[in-house]
């Protein structure tokens, strides 16, 4: 809404959105299905001939030991959360390079660098977008489109209750449960969805975005150091935190 009540037009593209407004006009979208995202963008340019900013949210998160991960659990984590964004891009960009601009951000997560244990795959899907984002932008340098990711920390929002969780093997593995259970209480206790609206404006308006942020002024300190500290003493950080 942040966008609508400073005067953009809105499209909320999604599977099951509500009813569209003066403010945000609804169009439904599964990013699962090419074609589904094919016929949304088609719907849009029914309605405007041009499209400023593409932010591509879609996503969800599981949990669990890699070991006891079901493949089927695997492959969707990764069908929603990177191919999801692929086709999506696929969509919108012969569009956005009709009209030679546009900015693409993709919501990834702190969790891209700081590999969180028992949500092995979604770190790695967010570590997909976050390269998909660097290569893409420059392809798409020579068509004046820009590219960034923002990487959220923990945000207080229905993602928590929406986790597939597994307990398969946690007798084996027996800091699971405390590590999805500590991950999921800073959730509940993390940033309201406003501040991330906020840097998401941000990023669609200011002069020259970056390629990636870091949501929150805490993980960007934690970002930070983990570019200056050892990746064996950050990754052993990590252990204690969720052990």
């Amino acid at each position: 809404m942040l966008f609508a009540e400073r005067g953009w037009r809105v499209f909320e593209l999604s599977r099951h959105g509500a009813e569209s407004t003066k403010e945000v006009i609804h169009v439904t979208c599964d990013v699962c299905s090419e074609e589904s995202c094919r016929k949304a963008m088609e719907e849009v340019l029914t309605k405007t001939d041009h499209i400023d900013v593409v932010i591509s949210n879609a996503g969800f998160g599981i949990s669990g030991a890699v070991e006891f991960t079901e493949i089927q659990e695997v492959e969707h984590q990764m069908d929603v959360n990177f191919l999801g964004a692929v086709r999506f891009t696929q969509a919108v960009l012969p569009q956005l390079r009709k009209q030679r601009s546009g900015r693409i951000i993709y919501t990834s997560s702190v969790a891209a660098i700081l590999a969180v244990p028992f949500q092995a795959f979604y770190s790695a899907s967010k570590a997909a977008i976050n390269a998909l984002a660097l290569s893409l932008a420059n392809e798409l340098r020579p068509f004046g489109i820009s590219v960034s990711v923002m990487m959220p920390g923990d945000v207080s929002t229905s993602f928590t209750d929406a986790r597939h969780k597994s307990a398969a093997g946690e007798q084996i593995y027996t800091a699971a449960k405390k590590a999805v259970s500590a991950m999921e209480r800073d959730e509940r206790a993390g940033m309201q969805p406003v501040q991330m609206a906020k840097l998401f404006y941000h990023i669609a308006t200011c002069r020259s975005p970056r390629p990636q942020y870091v949501g929150g002024f805490g993980y960007r300190v934690l970002c930070f150091l983990e570019r200056l500290l050892p990746k064996r003493l950050v990754n052993w950080i990590e252990y204690k935190v969720y052990s």
